[in-house]
């Protein structure tokens, strides 16, 4: 009988043998425990608010404009403060105090104490050759007075105060300077108020050329624009004097080109003010109260509209 030869291992070689055979025997007795699934969760970014630059464009109306005060006032106690302020004739008086640093509170002791004969100067147009029964300078003196002599561009809200060129008729907004007498040019009503010089060029009343200067916030850089109309309605007024005439005249000429502008603000205030007279600085505690009432009856509306201009 043949020997069967010898089978000689290596160590290694054995190891692995009795592995599988430890496998073998196993079967199908090992089971591979299920991998828990990952959930990914979509990161939802939050919706980040764009920054909106909020224009108050305020109207000319002479003593009307003691509303522009409450209309400032109640934006004020719902956190609306306007990042540039434009205004025209009585609107750029308001608006120059405003952009000053004087908040509504302040702007309605200011208005309250305000004597009628310190920014009257009457003129003696039947001895002097003069474009008006007032020079003007007295309401310039009393604005420079009232913000320290602080030029337009030193303001703590970017102002601008409309005025037009009584040679050609173009609108002018005055941006840098003597604030007092760009104050003093938007609110030379021809005929009441001589005329400005300044550079050499004769300027009158902003309300000509922009009843309310919702164009020019929008140039100076305005997103959103709160538009103040404080004009009267021709058929409320009442023409007394030759003053109310040519007062009433601005209403009338104003009313066509508001229609025009005021289509470019995104919100419209319109205090409540009657047959109160563009000289009736005896109602300016009511011009007040109404300018008050009419932006918080409006004051949803800005609050939506902010929030979708926002969020565009």
């Amino acid at each position: 009988m043949t020997a069967m030869p010898s089978l000689h291992l290596s160590p290694r070689f054995a190891i692995s043998l009795a592995l599988c055979a430890v496998l073998s025997a196993c079967g199908g007795g090992l089971t591979t425990a299920p991998s828990t699934p990952v959930v990914v969760v979509p990161t939802v970014q939050p919706k980040i608010s764009k920054p909106v630059k909020i224009g108050l464009a305020l109207g000319g109306g002479a003593a009307r404009g003691f509303a522009h005060i409450g209309v400032i006032k109640a934006l004020e106690s719902q956190g609306i403060v306007p990042d540039i302020v434009v205004g025209t004739s009585a609107g750029s008086v308001v608006g120059a105090l405003y952009a000053a640093g004087n908040n509504g509170f302040a702007l309605q002791k200011i208005a309250l104490q305000m004597d009628e004969a310190a920014i009257s100067d009457w003129s003696v147009p039947f001895f002097a050759k003069v474009s008006g029964v007032l020079k003007g300078e007295a309401i310039q003196n009393y604005v420079n007075k009232t913000i320290h002599n602080v030029p337009i561009e030193k303001l703590k809200i970017p102002f601008g105060a409309v005025a037009t060129d009584l040679n050609t008729g173009a609108p002018i907004l005055f941006r840098r300077g003597n604030t007092g007498t760009a104050v003093r040019a938007s609110s030379a009503v021809p005929g009441v108020f001589q005329s400005v010089v300044v550079g050499g060029r004769q300027y009158v009343d902003g309300g000509l050329v922009s009843p309310v200067p919702v164009r020019f916030a929008h140039e100076m850089g305005a997103d959103f624009v709160i538009a103040v109309n404080i004009s009267a309605s021709p058929e409320a007024q009442a023409a007394s004097s030759s003053v109310d005439v040519l007062l009433q005249t601005f209403a009338i000429m104003g009313q066509s080109i508001n229609s025009y502008e005021l289509k470019d603000a995104d919100i419209v205030i319109r205090p409540e003010l009657g047959a109160m007279k563009g000289n009736d600085f005896a109602a300016r505690n009511t011009a007040i109260l109404a300018g008050e009432q009419a932006a918080m009856a409006q004051m949803a509306l800005i609050k939506k509209k902010l929030k979708e201009k926002r969020d565009e």
